[in-house]
């Protein structure tokens, strides 16, 4: 019986688009955006501040030396948020609607600038926060691991006190919940496109 919804951010409730980022820091003069920012996963120091192992500023120390110009903290912020596209509030509407059935938790590969900034602004559409969405929160800059590797999944597990057996976890990324559900969690790919709430109705 699942009594605990899972989600994954980027590409299930937020939509995202890689390539908007890419553009935005080749605009700022990085050559090789492109190399560093993935559909899933990032490298080098975006994969550092997703991972928690470097500060805000090491980020932004680290990135300028990959521009060829001047560039603000502001610009680098900017650029990076840009990989984001927003959440419909239609998604947020039914999030609080599966609340009333189920726990509801994130799961989420993010970092610090765009967590605290543009993705907090967006759980504001309806006035109200993130937090009202969800009975808890994991993100891979605090839990010092990055899907899909095992020990987020375990983090989780333990921070949020839930039963794998019990909880449905949605991603758009197969690797991941392929890495989920050695741990015992159910799992639902989001394929691009997908309605995270249409395909509820279908498995649940």
């Amino acid at each position: 019986m699942i009594k605990n919804l899972l989600f994954d951010l980027g590409g299930v409730i937020m939509d995202i688009c890689r390539l908007n980022c890419v553009a935005s820091f080749e605009r700022l003069g990085m050559k090789d955006a492109d190399s560093f920012l993935g559909e899933y996963s990032q490298k080098g120091p975006f994969l550092q501040l997703e991972a928690g192992d470097i500060t805000e500023s090491q980020f932004r120390k680290t990135v300028r030396l990959l521009i060829d110009k001047n560039v603000t903290d502001v610009q680098i912020d900017e650029a990076f948020c840009d990989f984001l596209v927003g959440i419909p509030v239609q998604r947020l509407a039914n999030l609080r609607e599966l609340k009333k059935k189920y726990n509801i938790y994130l799961l989420s590969n993010t970092n610090s600038i765009m967590w605290n900034s543009r993705i907090a602004e967006e759980f504001k559409k309806e006035g109200l926060v993130r937090d009202d969405y969800f009975d808890g929160i994991i993100t891979s800059f605090e839990a010092k691991s990055i899907k899909p590797e095992i020990e987020i999944f375990d983090f989780a597990k333990k921070k949020l006190n839930i039963l794998p057996n019990e909880t449905l976890f949605l991603d758009d990324s197969q690797k991941n919940l392929d890495a989920s559900s050695q741990l015992g969690f159910k799992t639902l790919l989001v394929k691009p496109g997908d309605d995270f709430y249409e395909l509820l109705k279908t498995y649940l």
